[in-house]
């Protein structure tokens, strides 16, 4: 009995069909889980998928709508698929922080322009899936580093605009080999001033100690000959007048 061939486009829609089943089971969300979605936009956050077929999510705070409080952060606890967070320019404060300790599944941290410091950086300390922290221009020092010495699968820090000093780096480096510590072109190469005993001199400039000579002005030191007057250490002598140094003979 001879087999019945299934036309190409049937076979298209059943695919998209079966794809479009699994991808619902994926995006399949406890009410826990989009009550706190619902919270964090609510305070004019944002909360997305990473990708069509990436249920997992980005949680981002990018515009300040009043006063940043804990009612921003407290949902998060109800979302464990939470990947990348951004908190960058928002107020945020060290007591902020201790809402991201069960965040283990965070790989992106931004906490540039807040108000953290080395206090807060120990809350961090369990995020050990961290592949990337922004620090810029925070109160972080060196002590704060040592928070971050078990983050073995971080790979970019951010540090420019810091207290942090050479020490600080190189201690980190040593337990973090792998990580790549940007710190902002200023402080590796710090500008040089311009020397002050070395003004810029213009070449156009006249010398002051080379003031210019009149070729037309009359040698003080060399006043000019009269050459018809007589000559005083030459006097005229007589021609006719006996030598006196000559014996008559």
């Amino acid at each position: 009995m001879p087999r019945r061939l299934i036309p190409a486009g049937v076979l298209a829609l059943l695919a998209a069909g079966l794809y479009f089943a699994q991808a619902q089971d994926k995006v399949k969300r406890s009410d826990a889980e989009l009550k706190a979605m619902a919270k964090i936009r609510q305070h004019g956050g944002l909360v997305l998928e990473l990708a069509q077929n990436d249920p997992r999510l980005e949680v981002s705070y990018l515009q300040k709508e009043g006063k940043f409080s804990d009612d921003y952060l407290t949902p998060l606890k109800d979302l464990k698929e939470v990947v990348h967070l951004n908190l960058r320019g928002q107020d945020v404060t060290d007591a902020h922080l201790t809402h991201l300790k069960g965040l283990t599944s965070l790989t992106r941290l931004h906490l540039e322009k807040t108000k953290v410091t080395d206090k807060g950086l120990e809350n961090l300390k369990g995020l050990t899936n961290l592949e990337y922290l922004n620090l810029y221009g925070t109160d972080i020092t060196d002590a704060g580093l040592v928070n971050l010495e078990g983050m073995k699968k971080l790979k970019h820090l951010y540090l420019w605009q810091t207290k942090v000093t050479d020490a600080g780096v190189a201690r980190l480096k040593k337990a973090l080999p792998q990580v790549e510590i940007v710190r902002g072109l200023d402080l590796e190469k710090p500008k040089e001033e311009p020397k002050k005993d070395a003004p810029k001199k213009d070449k156009d400039a006249p010398k002051k100690d080379a003031p210019k000579k009149d070729k037309d002005a009359p040698k003080k030191d060399a006043p000019k000959k009269d050459k018809d007057a007589p000559k005083k250490d030459a006097p005229k002598k007589d021609k006719d007048a006996p030598k006196k140094d000559a014996d008559k003979k």
